[in-house]
């Protein structure tokens, strides 16, 4: 056995000789060649280790890699690497702990395996938004009618198109799709509110309240379908038969509401520009925010980050959060009152039309306007889709436009024209809506609700996985959205400009939160050389500790110079006091005048 060792060993060394032009084993002699294949056998007797690391050398070395199902997964996985990749890749090696070695070991392969799940993902997106395409250059997409939209789509597409004639009851001002879609409600001034399944036209309810309507907004529609409805004096809360729940009064005199479906938070302004928070799951309130600007005109919550836009008389638009009694932001888009604010899905881009018939695109980001459009008339209602189609409502036109309309530059607008019209028929535009998921936009108008045909607008591949969003969940999804919303349920307490920052490292000392949480409780910052100054005189007076604890740590701020000079203050009065003291005593009793007596 040592023999067979040694020529296995002697073997290797001659075999590790660099051969000329890539020369085969087969040159040597026979013996030679023997004892190699019977290495070679030897190997494969104890496993197939060695083979399967072959093909991982040659790819350590940068060797071409012939094996096609090879190639396009090396290629699959570089694409999804880009696509879905998080930041740069660990590198466990360079860490010595071996415990931490093998944790980010692991982290690294379950980031790569979520890297090509979420690339195996996209076989499901079937669908595609598309939009109209001209057929040659001199062909207009707004001069496109919904009839020959209908002609040339099928039946069960044809159908969503539709008209409701109500001229008894209108103007309606109000239309807002629950966040699947499936339900519409729609409301007049004159106090008539209806619910309905637009798709299959089975009526909900229907109230005749007699009374001003000014806004009304679907609650958690999953099962029960709640909606509030902002009347005269104060806000309803309606279930989905129409019985009447809740009156909450101290949301008094509200122009305009919004639901916040995360936070279970219904917000609404009022005629004196107060905004109100309640939490529709437990009934309780949240403080008042005085925006102290006059009359609230419009207002809009940002889907990204629940924060609201509020627009005044001014011109203005502020924004406002639950945990802040100030604005975060204040923005001035127009010279006039606001008429109307939208908020894209994503967050980034916000649109405002205003009485001085500008429309205004606003990076929210940057808090920089992009560009403006002149309008014939002042915009009075806004929407945006799923795939960033704007919808603007002023007089008795309806014009939607591309997405290119979020451009950095005007410049780069391909065309100011907008890619599809609706009016013409004399009915002053109320509100319009998209429909979640559909290419359907939803427009009220003094003689009722017309739903007309957008093509490229709608998702077309909805999350079916996020709660309440699903248009196609079954009866038992239904039932527990609601608990699974609620056990999901966002505190009040986590809504701020930048909804990433939950869960990161506060570096804030316990000094800088106690001021800043003074200062929002409207506290002044105790002066604590002020009370320094009160507490004990003489060579251990409080300053004189202070000012050596400080001077030890060769430090020089404001406080300490202020301790300093109010040091300075005190010797010198103590002075001017002594001497006068002397004066008063004489000059026999003088010598007492330093102890005061």
């Amino acid at each position: 056995m040592l023999n067979v060792l040694v020529m296995v060993l002697l073997d290797d060394f001659e075999l590790s000789v660099p051969l000329p032009n890539g020369a085969a084993r087969e040159k040597y002699t026979a013996g030679k060649v023997s004892r190699d294949t019977s290495l070679t056998t030897m190997a494969n007797d104890k496993g197939p280790k060695s083979t399967a690391l072959e093909p991982k050398r040659q790819a350590r070395k940068g060797a071409p890699i012939d094996d096609e199902e090879t190639q396009a997964l090396a290629k699959f996985t570089e694409e999804a690497t880009q696509r879905y990749g998080r930041g740069e890749r660990i590198r466990p090696k360079s860490v010595k702990d071996r415990k931490l070695r093998a944790n980010l070991k692991s982290l690294e392969s379950k980031n790569k395996q979520a890297v090509l799940d979420a690339k195996n993902v996209e076989i499901l997106l079937e669908n595609d938004a598309g939009l109209l395409e001209p057929e040659h250059e001199l062909e207009r997409t707004y001069k496109v009618r919904q009839d020959d939209i209908k002609r040339e789509v099928d039946i069960e597409t044809a159908k969503k198109g539709f008209e409701l004639r109500l001229d008894d009851l209108g103007p309606y001002d109000v239309c807002e799709y629950s966040r699947n879609g499936r339900d519409l409600l729609v409301a007049s001034r004159k106090g008539h509110v209806a619910t309905f399944d637009w798709r299959d036209g089975k009526l909900g309810c229907e109230l005749n309240l007699n009374e001003t309507v000014r806004d009304a907004r679907w609650l958690h529609t999953s099962n029960q379908k709640n909606f509030a409805v902002a009347q005269k004096k104060c806000v309803y809360i309606y279930s989905g038969d129409g019985v009447e729940m809740h009156q909450l009064k101290n949301h008094s005199e509200a122009t305009h509401l919004e639901y916040l479906p995360y936070h279970f938070l219904l917000a609404s302004v009022s005629t004196a520009g107060i905004i109100r928070y309640t939490d529709v799951s437990t009934g309780q309130s949240l403080d008042q925010l005085y925006t102290k600007l006059g009359p609230s005109t419009a207002l809009a919550q940002n889907p990204h980050n629940a924060i609201l836009h509020v627009g005044h008389q001014k011109g203005l638009v502020t924004l406002w959060s639950p945990n802040s009694a100030t604005p975060l932001v204040k923005l001035l888009p127009h010279h006039g009152p606001v008429r109307s604010i939208a908020i894209d899905k994503s967050g980034k881009y916000m649109v405002s039309t205003s009485q001085d018939r500008r429309m205004s695109v606003w990076d929210i980001r940057m808090y920089k306007e992009l560009h403006s459009h002149h309008l014939r008339v002042p915009g009075t209602t806004l929407s945006i889709s799923d795939r960033n189609l704007t919808a603007v409502g002023f007089g008795t036109q309806t014009a939607i436009y591309k997405p290119s309309l979020f451009t950095s530059s005007p410049d780069d607008i391909v065309s100011k024209m907008p890619y599809m019209s609706w009016g013409g028929d004399g009915l002053s535009v109320g509100r319009v809506r998209f429909c979640p998921f559909e290419d359907v936009l939803g427009i009220s108008h003094d003689r009722g609700f017309t739903s007309i045909l957008v093509p490229g607008a709608g998702e077309p591949n909805p999350d079916t996985m996020e709660a309440g969003t699903n248009p196609y969940e079954t009866s038992t999804q239904r039932r527990e959205t609601e608990v699974h919303a609620l056990l999901e349920k966002i505190q009040p307490q986590m809504i701020a400009l930048d909804p990433n920052y939950i869960g990161n490292l506060d570096l804030a000392s316990q000094a800088q939160r106690d001021k800043e949480w003074k200062a929002y409780k409207g506290e002044k910052e105790e002066d604590r050389v002020e009370k320094l100054k009160k507490r004990g005189r003489g060579r251990n007076s409080a300053l004189r500790r202070y000012l050596r604890k400080s001077g030890a740590k060769n430090v020089v701020d404001e406080e300490r110079e202020r301790a300093r000079e109010a040091m300075r203050v005190s010797a010198k009065r103590e002075k001017e006091k002594r001497e006068k003291m002397k004066k008063e005593y004489g000059p026999a009793l003088e010598r007492f005048a330093r102890k005061g007596f």
